[in-house]
């Protein structure tokens, strides 16, 4: 039960950054940039958060706890692949079909470069 909490008090922040992020680059443009930005500094989060944890010590106690409530929830709830696929579908119906294929490959192409760069941050911090 307090794995389930973790996760869920994580996520709940993690939402509530997205939110705050998503209000604040709120715009009339045509390219959803609050999405980009959260799903790629997500990624690099991510990345950097695991290398570092791994260099660290066993998934066990403390770590274990800190990975459940930044990785898998404040980072799950942060980072949107599910409205990255909605823009993307709005994109299409929209006839923007350029826009919206450079926006769904860019952000998983550029969503692994940020992970690989936050894995490499990690490592050479620790260093």
């Amino acid at each position: 039960m307090k794995s389930f909490v973790t996760v869920a008090v994580g996520g709940a922040l993690g939402t509530l950054a997205r939110f705050g992020i998503g209000e604040w680059l709120a715009s009339d443009r045509l390219f959803p940039a609050a999405t980009f930005l959260v799903n790629l500094s997500g990624s690099f989060l991510l990345g950097a958060l695991l290398a570092t944890m791994l260099l660290r010590g066993d998934d066990t106690g403390d770590r274990r706890t800190a990975r459940l409530l930044l990785g898998t929830g404040f980072l799950g709830g942060y980072t949107t692949y599910s409205a990255l696929a909605v823009e993307t579908d709005q994109l299409l119906r929209a006839d923007h079909v350029a826009l919206a294929t450079a926006y769904a490959m860019g952000t998983v192409l550029l969503g692994l470069v940020a992970a690989l760069a936050g894995i490499a941050t990690a490592r050479a911090v620790a260093r």
